[in-house]
């Protein structure tokens, strides 16, 4: 069973593989998502990391508020996303 992370409050300059590297420490990444924003591309400061349940909940306890590249890190458990209305 995997959980998906949130990860906020992201430097700009932030890269997959560091995302990656960061969360590996505490178990096993399956996938890294850093968001990005559709019309120009440009990264929205946020991601979602998708690891196993046991590693997922050490690496929220331990990297929320934690400094990745000059910024606090805001980690926790995603919620699914809601449902817009198309109007």
């Amino acid at each position: 069973m995997s959980k998906n992370i949130y990860v906020g409050n992201l430097p700009w300059s932030a890269t997959e593989d560091e995302l990656r590297a960061a969360f590996a420490t505490y178990g096993e990444v399956t996938s890294v998502n850093l968001i990005e924003d559709r019309e120009t591309g440009r990264p929205r400061g946020f991601a979602f990391v998708e690891m196993a349940d046991g590693g997922a909940l050490e690496a929220i306890k331990n990297l929320d508020g934690k400094d990745f590249g000059g910024r606090n890190l805001k980690v926790n458990e995603a919620k699914p996303r809601e449902q817009r209305s198309r109007w």
